[in-house]
């Protein structure tokens, strides 16, 4: 059937990673303070309901093409490279947006990655999965950065 272990260990690292990025946007909607909250706060939701629905179209990719996603927390937190720290109101609320700019620059260049790699195994269907994705993420990031009076820099 499908002979593309490349594309199964990305989809994969995308599990652990949609799955600890979920946990860091919930975090900054806990922790939001300051101008722009009312905004803000709702506004995480959506990001996290967007982070959960790549999460579960990538996870069922992978059961569609023969692999196991990644199911546990301790899969996840041991395979994801998206960092975490202990939530504090200290942080400031323009600082939590930087820091989820960077996790939505990352999970990009891992898309990018995807589509890379599925393209080598001939793999069309995670392709499509992965440019949509990535197209979604960078709108994300035009948008966090116009809030934070930046260009997307894409």
């Amino acid at each position: 059937m499908y002979n593309n272990p490349k594309t199964k260990a990305i989809l994969n690292q995308l599990v652990a990673d949609l799955s600890q990025f979920s946990a860091v946007i919930h975090q900054t909607h806990w922790y939001l303070r300051g101008s722009g909250f009312l905004t803000m706060h709702p506004k995480m939701d959506d990001l996290m309901d967007d982070v959960n629905a790549q999460l579960d179209e990538v996870a069922e990719r992978l059961i569609t093409v023969g692999g196991a996603p990644f199911s546990t927390l301790g899969e996840f937190a041991a395979n994801t490279r998206i960092p975490d720290q202990t939530g504090t109101f200290e942080i400031a609320s323009d600082d939590r947006l930087a820091t989820l700019v960077l996790g939505y620059r990352y999970l990009s260049n891992v898309y990018a990655e995807g589509i890379r790699v599925a393209g080598e195994e001939s793999d069309d269907v995670s392709a499509d999965v992965f440019t949509g994705a990535k197209a979604g993420i960078e709108k994300t990031i035009w948008m966090l950065e116009a809030h934070l009076g930046k260009a997307p820099g894409l």
